[in-house]
């Protein structure tokens, strides 16, 4: 059944940076498939990432039921969205069209999300590399976000995904970046955490960087920060952390 046009709202800003954060932010959901034997659906968790332009990764065994699912029909949905105290239907969450794509090993694409996806999911490293394991990126082509009660949009890729030439040439640089930040600027990444997050103190890490924003975890916290406007290009990407450093700062006086 159609959603009833009669109670989603006009995707506004708000509406966008509130679907990108459930997006980024996520450490699992819920992956729905249709099972080729007899076209229901059947659900399961999945532990997930991102990739740098927003589209959500996950690795899968092929021992899994949703895996061979997958491969048989790519149409998926999945269930963004984490309840917290009280009512869990009053918290946020997304559900996201998608078409699954399996990445193949010794690709730039396979390489990149294998290398974001254990950013975020550390403990995966056990697995990652078996042969039997496949990265899949779930390709939005439309997704329904409920921000609460009588909060309902219906959004398009173009909502969720940040593209274009800034993306791909975020992507070698990223790394060196993450490593250098983690490394040598551990304050920092801890003002981002606490003075732009709002998150506690803690071991925080910087686990992405993308033209809208960075992504931070403490184990199983994570967090979204993003930048006051978009990168324009790659080279800007150091002038923006600072500029987020300065953001924390002032806040904390």
């Amino acid at each position: 059944m159609a959603p009833n046009k009669g109670v989603i709202r006009e995707t506004d800003a708000d509406a966008v940076r509130l679907a990108k954060t459930l997006l980024r932010s996520a450490r699992f959901g819920a992956l729905a498939v249709l099972e080729p034997e007899s076209g229901r659906p059947l659900a399961s968790r999945v532990a997930v990432a991102t990739d740098l332009d927003g589209t959500p990764l996950i690795l899968v065994s092929a021992l899994a039921a949703h895996t061979g699912a997958l491969l048989a029909d790519p149409r998926c949905s999945l269930l963004l969205g984490e309840p917290g105290k009280g009512d869990p239907l009053a918290h946020p969450r997304m559900t996201l069209a998608c078409n699954a794509v399996r990445l193949d090993v010794g690709t730039d694409s396979h390489a990149r999300a294998r290398r974001r996806y254990l950013n975020r999911q550390p403990k995966a490293k056990l697995y990652a590399d078996f042969g039997d394991f496949s990265f899949f990126r779930l390709e939005p082509e439309g997704a329904s976000l409920n921000g609460g009660f009588g909060k309902a949009y219906e959004l398009e890729p173009a909502d969720l995904l940040a593209t274009g030439a800034v993306t791909d040439d975020l992507a070698p640089r990223e790394q060196n970046a993450l490593d250098h930040m983690n490394e040598d600027h551990a304050d920092a990444v801890a003002i981002y955490a606490t003075r732009l997050a709002g998150a506690p103190d803690g071991t925080w890490r910087l686990t992405g960087i993308d033209a809208d924003g960075i992504d931070v975890a403490d184990g199983d916290d994570v967090r979204r920060v993003f930048f006051p406007e978009p990168l324009g290009s790659a080279g800007e990407m150091r002038e923006a952390l600072i500029a987020l450093v300065r953001t924390g700062r002032a806040a904390a006086t």
